[in-house]
């Protein structure tokens, strides 16, 4: 079950560039994202320098998974981001909280160094975070980050998430932050007039 609707594709006036995602293909991506599962940026947080062969194994379980949609966000059409869309539901991080049956989550990781330290993950995060609230019942978003990953951490509070506590996850302790509706309908008007 999608969360929203893909290919999404909008042009966004504050960074100037088309902002767009797209599912991952198996034949066409898994070369690319394997790639970025061994750059030294995501590498402690997302620990999937694994062989190729096991990388395709864990990408093929992880597409035939129906309560997630995978995808690859791009920037006029240069891949360079990647995306995990989910509904809490179905989840493992349904163990740590109340949550309601349409709660969405969300996991990412922007892969060529060369886009990162420019503010390109807000447009993007923005854009993804309207469309899942396009889910008229979804009434809040949630992200775990690692707690060490206080960029990302940083990148949620701006974008309009709130910690709520720490959780201990098989593969990491996370910062359980959530996005309620209203908050991040503010955070989208302060993004269009650009006083974000």
């Amino acid at each position: 079950m999608s969360n929203f609707h893909v290919p999404v594709e909008r042009y966004d006036s504050v960074i100037q560039q088309t902002i767009s995602f797209r599912p991952v293909c198996m034949t066409e991506d898994i070369g690319r994202l394997h790639s970025w599962m061994h750059e030294e940026h995501v590498v402690p947080f997302w620990n999937l320098n694994i062989p190729m062969k096991n990388y395709r194994t864990h990408l093929d379980e992880n597409l035939l998974d129906d309560h997630q949609i995978l995808l690859i966000g791009e920037l006029d059409g240069v891949p360079m981001s990647y995306w995990e869309s989910y509904w809490v539901k179905g989840d493992i991080v349904g163990d740590y909280y109340a949550f309601d049956e349409f709660d969405q989550g969300i996991h990412l990781l922007i892969g060529p160094r060369e886009f990162l330290g420019k503010g390109l993950i807000y447009p993007l995060l923005m854009t993804i975070l309207d469309k899942k609230f396009h889910v008229t019942k979804t009434r809040r978003i949630i992200a775990e980050p690692d707690i060490r990953n206080e960029k990302m951490i940083h990148v949620f509070k701006k974008c309009g998430f709130q910690p709520v506590k720490e959780i201990e996850l098989p593969d990491k302790t996370g910062l359980l932050m959530a996005c309620e509706r209203k908050m991040f309908e503010r955070r989208w008007t302060d993004w269009q007039i650009n006083k974000f």
